[in-house]
Protein backbone atom coordinates (compact mmCIF):
# COMPACT_ATOMS: atom_id res chain seq x y z
CA UNK A 1 0.00 0.00 0.00
CA UNK A 2 1.32 3.10 -0.79
CA UNK A 3 1.91 5.44 2.09
CA UNK A 4 -0.42 8.39 0.91
CA UNK A 5 -3.21 5.84 0.95
CA UNK A 6 -2.20 4.73 4.81
CA UNK A 7 -2.30 7.86 5.56
CA UNK A 8 -5.68 8.85 4.52
CA UNK A 9 -6.96 5.22 6.09
CA UNK A 10 -5.52 6.60 8.83
CA UNK A 11 -7.46 9.85 8.89
CA UNK A 12 -10.66 7.70 7.93
CA UNK A 13 -10.06 5.59 11.49
CA UNK A 14 -9.48 8.83 13.13
CA UNK A 15 -12.48 10.44 12.20
CA UNK A 16 -14.61 7.03 13.08
CA UNK A 17 -12.71 7.29 16.63
CA UNK A 18 -13.76 10.22 17.59
CA UNK A 19 -17.35 9.72 17.05
CA UNK A 20 -16.81 6.80 19.22
CA UNK A 21 -15.00 8.32 21.93
CA UNK A 22 -17.97 11.15 21.90
CA UNK A 23 -20.78 8.67 22.29
CA UNK A 24 -18.83 6.57 24.59
CA UNK A 25 -18.03 9.99 26.67
CA UNK A 26 -13.72 8.64 26.38
CA UNK A 27 -10.79 10.80 25.82
CA UNK A 28 -9.90 10.82 22.30
CA UNK A 29 -6.72 10.23 22.52
CA UNK A 30 -7.39 7.27 24.79
CA UNK A 31 -9.66 6.05 22.16
CA UNK A 32 -6.93 6.98 19.67
CA UNK A 33 -4.12 5.08 21.34
CA UNK A 34 -6.55 1.71 21.76
CA UNK A 35 -7.57 1.85 18.02
CA UNK A 36 -4.27 1.98 17.26
CA UNK A 37 -3.40 -1.38 19.02
CA UNK A 38 -5.98 -2.82 17.82
CA UNK A 39 -5.37 -2.37 13.97
CA UNK A 40 -1.60 -3.10 15.13
CA UNK A 41 -3.06 -6.90 16.40
CA UNK A 42 -5.19 -6.84 13.33
CA UNK A 43 -2.87 -6.20 10.59
CA UNK A 44 -5.28 -4.61 8.60
CA UNK A 45 -2.90 -2.41 6.74
CA UNK A 46 0.64 -0.82 6.23
CA UNK A 47 1.13 2.10 8.40
CA UNK A 48 3.99 4.60 8.56
CA UNK A 49 6.24 3.72 11.24
CA UNK A 50 7.16 6.23 14.05
CA UNK A 51 10.35 7.30 13.73
CA UNK A 52 12.47 10.21 15.17
CA UNK A 53 13.03 12.02 11.88
CA UNK A 54 8.82 11.36 11.64
CA UNK A 55 8.06 13.07 14.43
CA UNK A 56 10.65 15.39 14.80
CA UNK A 57 10.81 16.77 11.29
CA UNK A 58 6.74 16.71 10.54
CA UNK A 59 4.89 16.46 14.19
CA UNK A 60 6.73 17.66 16.90
CA UNK A 61 7.26 21.68 15.46
CA UNK A 62 3.30 21.68 14.03
CA UNK A 63 2.17 21.06 17.57
CA UNK A 64 4.53 22.73 19.44
CA UNK A 65 4.17 25.77 17.35
CA UNK A 66 -0.40 25.60 17.58
CA UNK A 67 0.27 25.46 21.40
CA UNK A 68 2.44 28.52 21.65
CA UNK A 69 0.48 30.58 18.89
CA UNK A 70 -2.16 30.47 21.27
CA UNK A 71 -0.42 30.78 24.96
CA UNK A 72 -0.74 33.98 26.32
CA UNK A 73 2.62 35.58 26.81
CA UNK A 74 1.54 37.49 30.15
CA UNK A 75 -0.38 34.90 31.29
CA UNK A 76 2.57 32.54 31.51
CA UNK A 77 4.94 35.50 32.73
CA UNK A 78 2.65 36.24 35.88
CA UNK A 79 2.47 32.46 36.41
CA UNK A 80 6.42 32.00 35.95
CA UNK A 81 7.13 30.34 39.57
CA UNK A 82 5.15 27.85 38.81
CA UNK A 83 5.29 27.14 35.35
CA UNK A 84 8.78 27.20 34.89
CA UNK A 85 9.68 25.69 38.38
CA UNK A 86 8.00 22.64 37.60
CA UNK A 87 9.10 22.71 33.79
CA UNK A 88 12.93 22.88 34.01
CA UNK A 89 14.34 22.73 37.46
CA UNK A 90 11.20 20.23 38.02
CA UNK A 91 11.85 17.90 35.08
CA UNK A 92 15.39 17.20 36.53
CA UNK A 93 14.63 16.48 39.69
CA UNK A 94 11.12 14.37 38.25
CA UNK A 95 14.30 12.55 36.07
CA UNK A 96 16.66 11.90 38.85
CA UNK A 97 14.09 10.64 41.37
CA UNK A 98 12.85 8.41 38.57
CA UNK A 99 16.33 6.80 38.08
CA UNK A 100 16.93 6.21 41.45
CA UNK A 101 13.17 5.02 42.26
CA UNK A 102 13.14 2.17 39.09
CA UNK A 103 17.12 1.73 40.07
CA UNK A 104 15.84 0.47 43.69
CA UNK A 105 12.64 -1.57 42.73
CA UNK A 106 14.43 -3.55 39.95
CA UNK A 107 16.46 -4.90 42.47
CA UNK A 108 13.72 -6.57 43.88
CA UNK A 109 12.59 -7.73 40.32
CA UNK A 110 13.61 -10.02 37.34
CA UNK A 111 14.38 -8.24 33.90
CA UNK A 112 15.47 -9.37 30.80
CA UNK A 113 19.10 -9.13 30.91
CA UNK A 114 20.13 -9.87 34.57
CA UNK A 115 22.63 -7.51 34.68
CA UNK A 116 22.74 -4.52 36.92
CA UNK A 117 21.58 -1.75 35.12
CA UNK A 118 23.80 1.53 35.19
CA UNK A 119 22.76 5.02 37.01
CA UNK A 120 23.60 6.60 33.42
CA UNK A 121 21.34 4.04 32.08
CA UNK A 122 18.62 5.00 34.77
CA UNK A 123 18.57 8.50 33.90
CA UNK A 124 18.25 8.20 30.00
CA UNK A 125 15.44 6.69 30.99
CA UNK A 126 13.99 8.96 33.70
CA UNK A 127 14.51 11.84 30.96
CA UNK A 128 12.98 9.91 28.19
CA UNK A 129 9.73 9.64 30.50
CA UNK A 130 10.12 13.19 31.83
CA UNK A 131 7.96 15.39 29.05
CA UNK A 132 4.32 15.09 29.79
CA UNK A 133 1.59 15.04 26.98
CA UNK A 134 -1.34 16.23 28.35
CA UNK A 135 -3.90 16.80 25.40
CA UNK A 136 -6.61 14.79 26.45
CA UNK A 137 -6.00 16.30 29.78
CA UNK A 138 -6.65 19.74 28.77
CA UNK A 139 -9.52 19.04 26.28
CA UNK A 140 -11.10 17.49 28.92
CA UNK A 141 -10.47 20.06 31.33
CA UNK A 142 -11.90 22.58 28.76
CA UNK A 143 -15.04 20.68 28.24
CA UNK A 144 -15.81 20.41 31.95
CA UNK A 145 -15.06 24.23 32.66
CA UNK A 146 -12.04 23.81 34.87
CA UNK A 147 -10.21 26.43 36.23
CA UNK A 148 -8.69 28.76 33.88
CA UNK A 149 -5.35 29.02 35.99
CA UNK A 150 -5.16 25.16 36.05
CA UNK A 151 -5.70 24.12 32.67
CA UNK A 152 -3.09 26.77 31.32
CA UNK A 153 -0.55 25.86 33.97
CA UNK A 154 -0.89 21.85 32.65
CA UNK A 155 -0.84 23.09 29.01
CA UNK A 156 1.96 25.48 29.41
CA UNK A 157 4.27 23.30 31.77
CA UNK A 158 3.92 20.32 29.17
CA UNK A 159 5.04 23.24 26.46
CA UNK A 160 8.16 24.03 28.04
CA UNK A 161 9.67 20.81 29.41
CA UNK A 162 9.36 18.98 25.91
CA UNK A 163 12.45 21.39 25.54
CA UNK A 164 13.89 20.98 28.75
CA UNK A 165 13.59 16.65 28.20
CA UNK A 166 15.50 16.81 25.31
CA UNK A 167 18.09 18.84 26.29
CA UNK A 168 19.02 16.37 29.52
CA UNK A 169 18.12 13.52 27.56
CA UNK A 170 20.86 14.27 25.14
CA UNK A 171 23.30 14.89 27.93
CA UNK A 172 22.80 11.91 29.89
CA UNK A 173 22.66 9.30 26.81
CA UNK A 174 26.10 11.41 26.29
CA UNK A 175 27.16 9.95 29.83
CA UNK A 176 25.71 6.29 29.21
CA UNK A 177 27.72 5.91 26.16
CA UNK A 178 30.87 6.03 28.61
CA UNK A 179 32.02 9.27 27.36
CA UNK A 180 33.18 11.81 30.26
CA UNK A 181 31.53 14.80 31.22
CA UNK A 182 31.33 17.50 34.43
CA UNK A 183 28.48 19.15 35.94
CA UNK A 184 29.76 22.12 35.07
CA UNK A 185 29.66 21.55 31.39
CA UNK A 186 26.80 19.60 31.23
CA UNK A 187 25.18 23.34 32.81
CA UNK A 188 26.55 25.11 30.41
CA UNK A 189 25.59 22.92 27.69
CA UNK A 190 22.10 23.14 29.24
CA UNK A 191 22.34 26.96 29.12
CA UNK A 192 23.61 27.24 26.01
CA UNK A 193 21.31 24.83 23.75
CA UNK A 194 17.98 26.41 26.12
CA UNK A 195 19.29 29.77 25.40
CA UNK A 196 20.27 29.69 21.79
CA UNK A 197 17.51 27.69 20.94
CA UNK A 198 15.04 31.16 22.70
CA UNK A 199 17.46 33.82 20.83
CA UNK A 200 16.93 32.26 17.91
CA UNK A 201 13.17 31.60 18.00
CA UNK A 202 13.32 35.47 19.03
CA UNK A 203 14.62 36.07 16.34
CA UNK A 204 12.36 34.35 13.83
CA UNK A 205 8.84 35.37 15.53
CA UNK A 206 9.92 38.87 15.33
CA UNK A 207 11.22 39.01 11.90
CA UNK A 208 7.63 36.67 11.24
CA UNK A 209 5.88 39.02 12.95
CA UNK A 210 7.69 42.40 11.26
CA UNK A 211 6.55 40.43 7.74
CA UNK A 212 2.77 39.77 8.99
CA UNK A 213 2.53 43.79 9.86
CA UNK A 214 3.14 44.59 6.30
CA UNK A 215 1.20 42.19 4.17
CA UNK A 216 -2.85 42.36 3.63
CA UNK A 217 -3.34 38.64 2.88
CA UNK A 218 -4.57 36.58 4.66
CA UNK A 219 -3.16 33.43 2.90
CA UNK A 220 0.25 34.39 2.87
CA UNK A 221 0.09 35.20 6.58
CA UNK A 222 -0.53 32.01 7.18
CA UNK A 223 2.21 30.71 5.40
CA UNK A 224 4.68 33.26 7.08
CA UNK A 225 3.62 31.36 10.41
CA UNK A 226 3.96 27.99 8.80
CA UNK A 227 7.58 28.85 7.90
CA UNK A 228 7.97 30.41 11.37
CA UNK A 229 6.63 26.98 13.01
CA UNK A 230 9.50 24.69 11.06
CA UNK A 231 11.90 27.20 10.32
CA UNK A 232 12.64 28.16 13.45
CA UNK A 233 12.90 24.32 14.96
CA UNK A 234 14.57 23.21 11.95
CA UNK A 235 16.98 26.18 12.18
CA UNK A 236 17.72 25.82 15.39
CA UNK A 237 17.88 22.08 15.45
CA UNK A 238 20.84 22.19 12.76
CA UNK A 239 22.87 25.23 14.79
CA UNK A 240 23.06 22.63 17.48
CA UNK A 241 20.48 24.30 19.89
CA UNK A 242 16.96 23.38 21.24
CA UNK A 243 14.22 23.21 18.35
CA UNK A 244 11.58 22.68 20.57
CA UNK A 245 12.49 26.02 22.40
CA UNK A 246 13.01 27.91 19.55
CA UNK A 247 9.70 27.28 18.14
CA UNK A 248 7.81 27.55 21.37
CA UNK A 249 9.52 31.30 21.71
CA UNK A 250 8.37 31.97 17.97
CA UNK A 251 4.88 30.70 18.69
CA UNK A 252 4.47 32.85 21.55
CA UNK A 253 5.62 35.89 20.08
CA UNK A 254 3.56 35.19 16.39
CA UNK A 255 0.83 34.72 19.04
CA UNK A 256 0.74 37.47 21.11
CA UNK A 257 2.78 40.39 18.85
CA UNK A 258 2.31 39.21 15.40
CA UNK A 259 -1.53 38.27 15.45
CA UNK A 260 -2.43 41.15 17.52
CA UNK A 261 -0.68 44.07 16.01
CA UNK A 262 -0.48 42.85 12.09
CA UNK A 263 -3.77 40.61 11.68
CA UNK A 264 -7.12 41.97 10.93
CA UNK A 265 -9.59 39.91 13.12
CA UNK A 266 -11.01 38.00 10.32
CA UNK A 267 -7.43 36.90 9.07
CA UNK A 268 -6.42 36.06 12.92
CA UNK A 269 -9.68 33.96 13.14
CA UNK A 270 -8.29 32.27 10.04
CA UNK A 271 -4.63 31.41 11.50
CA UNK A 272 -6.79 30.12 14.60
CA UNK A 273 -8.86 27.97 12.95
CA UNK A 274 -5.57 26.84 10.79
CA UNK A 275 -3.93 25.91 13.30
CA UNK A 276 -6.27 24.42 15.68
CA UNK A 277 -6.96 21.84 12.95
CA UNK A 278 -3.51 21.37 12.05
CA UNK A 279 -3.28 20.55 15.55
CA UNK A 280 -6.18 18.21 15.54
CA UNK A 281 -4.54 16.62 12.31
CA UNK A 282 -1.21 15.73 13.58
CA UNK A 283 -2.62 14.97 17.18
CA UNK A 284 -4.75 12.29 15.64
CA UNK A 285 -2.51 10.80 13.77
CA UNK A 286 0.48 10.83 16.01
CA UNK A 287 -1.58 9.13 18.77
CA UNK A 288 -3.11 6.60 16.35
CA UNK A 289 0.36 5.57 15.61
CA UNK A 290 1.22 5.78 18.73
CA UNK A 291 -1.16 2.63 19.57
CA UNK A 292 0.10 1.21 16.29
CA UNK A 293 4.18 1.08 17.77
CA UNK A 294 3.33 -0.30 20.94
CA UNK A 295 3.47 -4.38 21.20
CA UNK A 296 1.73 -5.84 23.84
CA UNK A 297 3.62 -8.97 23.73
CA UNK A 298 6.93 -7.57 24.55
CA UNK A 299 5.22 -5.57 26.97
CA UNK A 300 3.61 -8.91 28.84
CA UNK A 301 7.21 -10.30 29.45
CA UNK A 302 8.61 -7.89 31.09
CA UNK A 303 5.21 -6.48 32.91
CA UNK A 304 7.09 -6.62 36.49
CA UNK A 305 9.28 -4.08 35.70
CA UNK A 306 7.05 -2.07 33.59
CA UNK A 307 4.91 -1.56 36.55
CA UNK A 308 7.85 -0.79 38.39
CA UNK A 309 8.94 2.16 35.84
CA UNK A 310 5.37 3.37 35.97
CA UNK A 311 5.18 3.64 39.70
CA UNK A 312 8.59 5.03 39.71
CA UNK A 313 7.59 7.81 37.44
CA UNK A 314 4.28 8.65 39.15
CA UNK A 315 6.05 9.08 42.43
CA UNK A 316 8.49 11.73 40.82
CA UNK A 317 6.07 13.48 39.10
CA UNK A 318 4.49 14.12 43.10
CA UNK A 319 7.16 14.98 44.16
CA UNK A 320 7.82 17.55 41.92
CA UNK A 321 4.09 18.61 42.14
CA UNK A 322 3.71 18.67 45.74
CA UNK A 323 7.42 20.21 46.37
CA UNK A 324 6.38 22.87 43.87
CA UNK A 325 3.25 23.55 45.83
CA UNK A 326 4.87 23.39 49.17
CA UNK A 327 7.15 26.09 48.14
CA UNK A 328 4.84 28.25 46.51
CA UNK A 329 2.50 27.98 49.78
CA UNK A 330 3.45 31.02 51.28
CA UNK A 331 2.86 33.56 47.96
CA UNK A 332 0.28 34.84 46.49
CA UNK A 333 0.84 32.09 43.79
CA UNK A 334 0.01 29.08 45.96
CA UNK A 335 -1.49 26.51 44.12
CA UNK A 336 -4.44 24.64 45.58
CA UNK A 337 -4.14 22.22 47.66
CA UNK A 338 -7.01 19.59 45.66
CA UNK A 339 -4.81 21.05 42.32
CA UNK A 340 -1.52 19.48 43.58
CA UNK A 341 -3.15 16.06 42.75
CA UNK A 342 -4.70 16.69 39.25
CA UNK A 343 -1.47 18.28 38.45
CA UNK A 344 0.54 15.13 39.28
CA UNK A 345 -2.21 12.58 37.55
CA UNK A 346 -2.30 14.91 34.40
CA UNK A 347 1.73 14.46 34.08
CA UNK A 348 0.54 12.19 30.83
CA UNK A 349 3.34 10.60 28.51
CA UNK A 350 2.78 10.77 25.02
CA UNK A 351 4.61 9.97 21.63
CA UNK A 352 7.95 12.24 22.08
CA UNK A 353 9.00 9.89 25.29
CA UNK A 354 8.59 6.90 22.74
CA UNK A 355 10.20 8.66 19.88
CA UNK A 356 13.16 9.64 22.16
CA UNK A 357 13.92 5.81 23.41
CA UNK A 358 13.43 4.67 19.10
CA UNK A 359 16.35 7.16 18.87
CA UNK A 360 19.01 5.34 21.47
CA UNK A 361 21.98 4.40 19.80
CA UNK A 362 22.14 0.39 18.79
CA UNK A 363 25.13 -0.42 20.39
CA UNK A 364 23.93 1.48 23.96
CA UNK A 365 23.15 -1.04 27.00
CA UNK A 366 19.53 -1.99 27.93
CA UNK A 367 18.16 -0.60 24.97
CA UNK A 368 15.58 -2.96 24.18
CA UNK A 369 14.85 -2.60 27.73
CA UNK A 370 14.82 1.05 28.11
CA UNK A 371 12.40 0.83 24.74
CA UNK A 372 9.80 -1.36 25.77
CA UNK A 373 10.08 0.35 29.46
CA UNK A 374 9.35 3.48 27.74
CA UNK A 375 5.93 2.51 25.54
CA UNK A 376 4.78 0.61 28.59
CA UNK A 377 4.68 4.01 31.09
CA UNK A 378 3.51 5.71 28.17
CA UNK A 379 0.79 3.30 27.42
CA UNK A 380 -0.23 2.81 31.32
CA UNK A 381 -0.21 6.98 31.95
CA UNK A 382 -3.01 7.16 28.95
CA UNK A 383 -5.18 4.35 30.12
CA UNK A 384 -5.03 5.03 33.43
CA UNK A 385 -4.27 8.36 34.48
CA UNK A 386 -5.91 9.25 30.81
CA UNK A 387 -9.20 7.60 31.71
CA UNK A 388 -9.41 8.24 35.57
CA UNK A 389 -8.13 12.13 35.47
CA UNK A 390 -11.72 13.58 35.00
CA UNK A 391 -13.65 11.54 38.02
CA UNK A 392 -11.10 12.24 39.85
CA UNK A 393 -11.18 15.95 39.26
CA UNK A 394 -14.53 16.16 39.82
CA UNK A 395 -14.56 14.25 43.11
CA UNK A 396 -11.64 16.61 44.37
CA UNK A 397 -14.76 19.35 43.15
CA UNK A 398 -11.65 20.82 40.35
CA UNK A 399 -14.04 20.22 37.25
CA UNK A 400 -17.69 21.52 36.29
CA UNK A 401 -20.02 24.06 37.34
CA UNK A 402 -23.59 22.52 38.34
CA UNK A 403 -26.42 22.42 36.49
CA UNK A 404 -28.47 25.60 37.55
CA UNK A 405 -25.12 27.11 37.75
CA UNK A 406 -25.04 26.37 33.81
CA UNK A 407 -28.71 26.93 33.33
CA UNK A 408 -28.41 30.99 35.00
CA UNK A 409 -25.64 31.43 33.09
CA UNK A 410 -28.18 30.56 29.44
CA UNK A 411 -30.65 32.52 30.97
CA UNK A 412 -28.82 35.43 31.05
CA UNK A 413 -26.92 35.43 28.12
CA UNK A 414 -30.34 34.92 26.41
CA UNK A 415 -31.63 38.02 27.87
CA UNK A 416 -28.45 39.95 26.64
CA UNK A 417 -28.98 38.64 23.49
CA UNK A 418 -32.70 39.40 23.20
CA UNK A 419 -32.08 43.36 25.03
CA UNK A 420 -29.43 43.62 22.35
CA UNK A 421 -31.47 42.27 19.17
CA UNK A 422 -34.36 44.56 20.22
CA UNK A 423 -32.00 48.16 20.35
CA UNK A 424 -30.91 46.86 16.75
CA UNK A 425 -34.78 46.49 15.64
CA UNK A 426 -35.10 50.10 16.67
CA UNK A 427 -32.06 51.45 15.23
CA UNK A 428 -33.45 49.52 11.91
CA UNK A 429 -36.88 50.90 12.16
CA UNK A 430 -35.70 54.40 12.52
CA UNK A 431 -33.64 54.28 9.18
CA UNK A 432 -37.13 53.67 7.80
CA UNK A 433 -35.64 51.41 5.14
CA UNK A 434 -37.37 48.21 6.28
CA UNK A 435 -41.41 47.37 6.62
CA UNK A 436 -42.40 47.71 9.73
CA UNK A 437 -44.91 44.48 9.98
CA UNK A 438 -41.56 42.92 9.43
CA UNK A 439 -39.63 44.62 12.38
CA UNK A 440 -42.95 44.42 14.59
CA UNK A 441 -42.98 40.50 14.04
CA UNK A 442 -39.85 40.05 14.83
CA UNK A 443 -40.11 42.78 18.08
CA UNK A 444 -43.04 40.48 19.64
CA UNK A 445 -40.67 37.43 18.91
CA UNK A 446 -38.14 39.03 21.02
CA UNK A 447 -40.11 40.29 23.64
CA UNK A 448 -41.49 36.69 24.28
CA UNK A 449 -38.16 35.16 24.29
CA UNK A 450 -36.59 37.78 26.67
CA UNK A 451 -40.07 36.99 28.96
CA UNK A 452 -39.29 33.74 29.22
CA UNK A 453 -35.56 33.65 29.95
CA UNK A 454 -36.54 36.29 32.51
CA UNK A 455 -39.34 33.50 34.22
CA UNK A 456 -36.79 30.70 33.87
CA UNK A 457 -33.93 33.11 35.69
CA UNK A 458 -36.30 34.05 38.58
CA UNK A 459 -37.03 30.38 39.18
CA UNK A 460 -33.31 29.58 39.49
CA UNK A 461 -32.69 32.12 42.15
CA UNK A 462 -30.67 30.55 44.68
CA UNK A 463 -30.39 31.16 48.02
CA UNK A 464 -26.49 30.29 48.25
CA UNK A 465 -23.79 32.85 46.76
CA UNK A 466 -22.15 30.63 43.97
CA UNK A 467 -23.21 32.48 41.26
CA UNK A 468 -22.71 35.98 42.76
CA UNK A 469 -19.23 34.79 43.45
CA UNK A 470 -18.62 33.38 39.81
CA UNK A 471 -20.11 37.25 39.03
CA UNK A 472 -17.59 38.45 41.35
CA UNK A 473 -14.34 36.49 39.84
CA UNK A 474 -15.30 37.74 36.32
CA UNK A 475 -15.60 41.33 37.19
CA UNK A 476 -12.96 41.83 39.80
CA UNK A 477 -10.27 40.21 37.06
CA UNK A 478 -11.93 42.65 34.22
CA UNK A 479 -11.00 45.61 36.73
CA UNK A 480 -7.43 44.26 37.43
CA UNK A 481 -7.03 43.63 33.56
CA UNK A 482 -8.64 47.33 32.96
CA UNK A 483 -5.95 48.74 35.42
CA UNK A 484 -2.95 47.05 34.05
CA UNK A 485 -3.68 48.60 30.82
CA UNK A 486 -4.31 52.15 32.43
CA UNK A 487 -0.80 51.82 34.09
CA UNK A 488 0.88 50.98 30.76
CA UNK A 489 -0.99 53.99 29.03
CA UNK A 490 0.07 56.22 32.34
CA UNK A 491 3.80 54.75 31.43
CA UNK A 492 4.12 55.73 27.52
CA UNK A 493 2.61 59.18 27.92
CA UNK A 494 5.41 59.80 30.89
CA UNK A 495 3.36 60.22 33.72
CA UNK A 496 4.68 57.23 35.57
CA UNK A 497 8.48 55.71 35.40
CA UNK A 498 9.47 52.34 34.87
CA UNK A 499 10.22 51.53 38.33
CA UNK A 500 6.63 52.92 39.53
CA UNK A 501 4.97 51.44 36.71
CA UNK A 502 6.82 47.63 37.43
CA UNK A 503 5.75 47.76 41.04
CA UNK A 504 2.06 48.99 40.49
CA UNK A 505 1.78 45.84 37.59
CA UNK A 506 3.91 43.35 39.68
CA UNK A 507 0.95 44.17 42.64
CA UNK A 508 -1.99 43.20 40.14
CA UNK A 509 -0.36 39.96 38.83
CA UNK A 510 -0.13 39.15 42.10
CA UNK A 511 -4.27 39.78 42.70
CA UNK A 512 -4.70 38.20 39.51
CA UNK A 513 -2.86 35.09 40.36
CA UNK A 514 -4.65 35.17 43.81
CA UNK A 515 -8.17 35.60 41.94
CA UNK A 516 -7.55 32.51 39.79
CA UNK A 517 -6.65 30.30 42.47
CA UNK A 518 -8.55 31.31 45.72
CA UNK A 519 -11.71 33.28 44.43
CA UNK A 520 -13.30 32.41 47.63
CA UNK A 521 -10.69 33.27 49.63
CA UNK A 522 -10.77 36.66 47.78
CA UNK A 523 -14.61 37.00 47.65
CA UNK A 524 -14.67 36.04 51.60
CA UNK A 525 -12.16 38.99 52.08
CA UNK A 526 -14.10 41.69 50.40
CA UNK A 527 -17.44 40.57 51.71
CA UNK A 528 -15.62 41.35 55.21
CA UNK A 529 -14.77 44.73 54.31
CA UNK A 530 -17.61 45.97 52.95
CA UNK A 531 -19.41 44.50 56.08
CA UNK A 532 -17.67 46.08 58.31
CA UNK A 533 -17.63 49.55 56.08
CA UNK A 534 -21.93 48.80 56.45
CA UNK A 535 -21.62 48.83 59.99
CA UNK A 536 -19.23 51.68 60.44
Amino acid sequence: MIPETAVLLLFVVASLLSLIANRLHLPYTVALVLGGLALGALHLFHTPVLTHDLVFNLFLPGLIFESAYHLSASAMWRDRLAIFGLAVPGVFLSMVVTAYVFLWASEYLPHLSGAVIPLAVALVFGAAVAATDPISVVAIFRKLMAPERLTFMIESESLLNDGTAIVFFSLFLTLAEGKSISITHLGIDFVSEVGGGALLGLIVGWLSSEIIKRIGDGMVEITITILAAYGSFLLATQLGYSGVIATVVAGLICGNYGAQKGMTASVRMAVNTFWEYIGFALNSLIFLLVGLTINLLDLMHIWALVLAAYVAVTIARAAVVYGMGALLSRTRAKIPLNWNFVLMWGGIRGALSMVLALSLPAGLPHRELLINLVFGVVLLTILVQGLSISPLARMLKVLGKSGADQNTEIQRLRIFLAKSDLLELKKLGEEGLRDQRALNVLKVALEEEQKEATEQLRQLDKPDNNIMQGDFVRLYRRILLARKEKINQAQREGLLNEISAEQLLVDIDAQLLEIASQPETVFARMSAVKEESSVA
